[in-house]
């Protein structure tokens, strides 16, 4: 049996930052879409809890639960073989006790071939972050915009509060966070914050100055259901090619061109 390619450790991950290399992520939710990505060499795959609403249709990212972050996280994580690959931790998961999220966060290295979690907090989530990195559990933050306290922020808004998302940011790092995602954040602030800090900031509308960039898979392939954010840029349009070959195909069965000879078996 061929070895696996060796997979991109949290170590390797931290120091691209020191290297001055900058960082791409997406998410992925399913195997055959991981094993592209990989593919095409990303450095990170996150399966993000934004499954809730681009793959359940659901409005927010609440109602999605562990057992279905595992489910999903099991298949992106066997189909990868270069890539970090990052598993969301699900509201409520980090704000049951720090006992609860390493035994939440211990299922998913246990239960899929993923390498780290991320959580959503800063200074509020430094204890949860601290069990976790002392259970051996590496743990990426996210500052700025969080979607899990959206009704809390009064909905998708930019951050803009320059002395708490600082403080945030520093917290998470002292806490032992490998790495950060700065969502909705000014640029110049985003490019502040990256400036102080030794781990790698991932941003997401934040800015060109972080060390990295992640985005939604949907919202990169055009084939994201209904508003579209600023801070993405859509590299392809698959809904209308998606339309174009079910309306060619719904066409050609209608009209008994499909299946030809070609399709059968003799």
């Amino acid at each position: 049996m061929a070895k696996r390619p060796s997979r991109l450790t949290v170590p390797e991950f931290a120091a691209l930052k020191a290297a001055g290399r900058k960082i791409s992520m997406l998410t992925a939710y399913d195997y055959p879409t991981a094993a592209m990505l990989d593919a095409a060499g990303v450095d990170a795959i996150l399966v993000g809890d934004t499954m809730s609403m681009v793959v359940q249709g659901h409005e927010t990212t609440l109602p999605v639960t562990l057992d279905e972050m595992i489910y999903h996280a099991e298949m992106v994580g066997r189909a990868v073989e270069r890539a970090l690959v990052v598993v969301d931790l699900p509201f409520p998961t980090n704000h049951l006790g720090v006992a609860r999220a390493i035994e939440s966060a211990g299922r998913i290295l246990k239960e899929t071939r993923c390498q780290a979690v991320k959580l959503e907090g800063g200074a509020d989530q430094t204890d949860v972050i601290r069990g976790l990195v002392g259970a051996g559990i590496p743990v990426m933050a996210h500052v700025g915009l969080r979607p899990q306290s959206v009704h809390t922020m009064g909905g998708y808004r930019v951050q803009r509060d320059a002395p708490r998302l600082h403080a945030d940011a520093a917290a998470v790092q002292d806490a032992g966070a490998f790495a950060i995602v700065l969502e909705c954040i000014p640029s110049r602030l985003a490019a502040d914050i990256t400036a102080a800090l030794k781990i790698p900031t991932i941003g997401i509308g934040a800015g060109p100055q972080c060390d990295g960039q992640v985005l939604v898979i949907n919202d990169l392939l055009g084939i994201t259901s209904g508003f579209v954010p600023r801070f993405v840029k859509q590299y392809a349009d698959l809904k209308t090619v998606i339309n174009d070959a079910v309306q060619r195909y719904c066409a050609d069965v209608q009209s008994g061109k499909f299946p030809g000879s070609e399709h059968e078996f003799r």
